[in-house]
C-alpha cells in the first residue's frame, strides 16, 4: 500500500476491518468485522506454526504473539507482526519461505 492511501485510510491498519463503510471492508456491522478480524488470525496461526508461535485477539484492537516457550509480545497490528516474530524468536521469519508454502499445502492435502 502507498503512504498517501495509509494516511487516508485514517488510523486504522489496511489489514483491520474498520467501522466506516467502503474502508477497508464491505462489512458494516461489529460482528462481521470480528468474524474478519478472527479469520485472519486463523490465518497467520497458520503460518506461525512453521515458526513455534501463535497468535491471538486481544479484546479487538491489537494481538498478543506467543512463543511455545511462553515468551510474549504486543502486536499492534498485523503490520507489526513479523518483525515482532523474528524479535522472538531470534531468527528469520519469512512467511513466503517455499519450505514453509509447501508444509502448508501438504496440510491442505
Amino acid at each position: 500500500m502507498c503512504s498517501l492511501c495509509g494516511v487516508l485510510g485514517g488510523n486504522e491498519h489496511w489489514t483491520d476491518a474498520a467501522a466506516r463503510p467502503g474502508v477497508f471492508t464491505r462489512n458494516v456491522e461489529r460482528i462481521d468485522r470480528r468474524r474478519e478480524r478472527a479469520r485472519r488470525v486463523c490465518a497467520a496461526n497458520r503460518v506461525l506454526a512453521a515458526f513455534g508461535m501463535s497468535l491471538s485477539d486481544w479484546q479487538g484492537s491489537s494481538f498478543v504473539l506467543s512463543t511455545r516457550t511462553g515468551k510474549s509480545e504486543m502486536v499492534e497490528d498485523l503490520g507489526h507482526l513479523w518483525p515482532a516474530a523474528e524479535k522472538l524468536s531470534g531468527r528469520a521469519c519469512d512467511p513466503l519461505d517455499p519450505d514453509v508454502i509447501a508444509r502448508m499445502e501438504a496440510d491442505n492435502g
